[in-house]
C-alpha cells in the first residue's frame, strides 16, 4: 500500500510537531498537532480554517489529504504568511480568503477548524450562531482548539461539544498567555 505524505513527513522528522512555520513559535498550534496525529479527520474533506493566522491548521489538513482547503483570516498579512508557510512545507499555495465569512451564508464545508477564536464575548456569540447554521445546514463537523479562555469556558457553545484531546502548554507559552496551562481540542460531532 502506498505511504501517505503524512507518514513520510513523520518518518523524516521523527515527531508530529514538524511543520515549518513562519513566524516561528514556541509551539505548533494545537489543532495542527491534532490533525497530524489523526489524518483521517481531514482526509478527503472540504476544510475551512477560520481565523487561520499563519495557516498551520490549513496546511496540516492539506498534508493529511484534505480534498480542498480554504484558509480564512480577515488580516491580509495572514494570507501572506500562509502562502510562505505553504512554500516552506512544499505545498502549492492554498486558497486564502480575507473576507469576514462569519454571518454569511455557510458554504458546504465538511470540516471547519477554529484555533483560539473565542477571545471576545461578541465574537464568541456570532461564531456560535454561524457555526450552528453550518452544522444544521450542511452537517459540518467543527473542531475548536481553545486554551481555556473565559469567553469559551463560560459560553453555551461548550455544552454542545465534546473533548477530543488536551495538551499541557510549555512554561514559556504559559507565561505569554497569562498563565493558561493547557489547550483542548473540542468536537461538534
Amino acid at each position: 500500500m502506498p505511504r501517505s505524505r503524512v507518514e513520510d513527513h513523520r518518518e523524516t522528522f521523527g515527531i508530529i510537531l514538524t511543520l515549518q512555520m513562519f513566524p516561528k513559535s514556541h509551539q505548533m498550534p494545537l489543532l495542527s498537532s491534532y490533525l497530524l496525529n489523526n489524518p483521517v479527520v481531514s482526509r478527503g474533506k472540504r476544510v475551512l480554517d477560520l481565523g487561520s493566522g499563519c495557516g498551520a491548521s490549513a496546511i496540516a489538513a492539506k498534508l493529511c489529504g484534505a480534498a480542498r482547503v480554504v484558509a480564512n483570516d480577515i488580516d491580509t498579512v495572514a494570507a501572506v504568511a500562509t502562502r510562505m508557510n505553504c512554500e516552506l512545507n512544499g505545498l502549492e499555495p492554498l486558497v486564502c480568503v480575507t473576507d469576514n465569512l462569519i454571518g454569511l451564508e455557510p458554504e458546504g464545508y465538511d470540516l471547519i477548524l477554529l484555533g483560539d477564536m473565542f477571545y471576545e464575548e461578541a465574537l464568541a456569540d456570532s461564531l456560535h450562531s454561524w457555526l450552528d447554521r453550518c452544522i444544521e445546514t450542511h452537517g459540518t463537523q467543527v473542531l475548536i482548539g481553545d486554551p481555556g479562555r473565559a469567553q469559551f469556558e463560560g459560553h453555551t457553545i461548550k455544552t454542545l461539544l465534546h473533548q477530543l484531546a488536551q495538551f499541557e502548554l510549555p512554561q514559556s507559552v504559559r507565561e505569554e498567555n497569562y498563565g493558561l496551562k493547557c489547550s483542548t481540542v473540542w468536537d461538534s460531532m
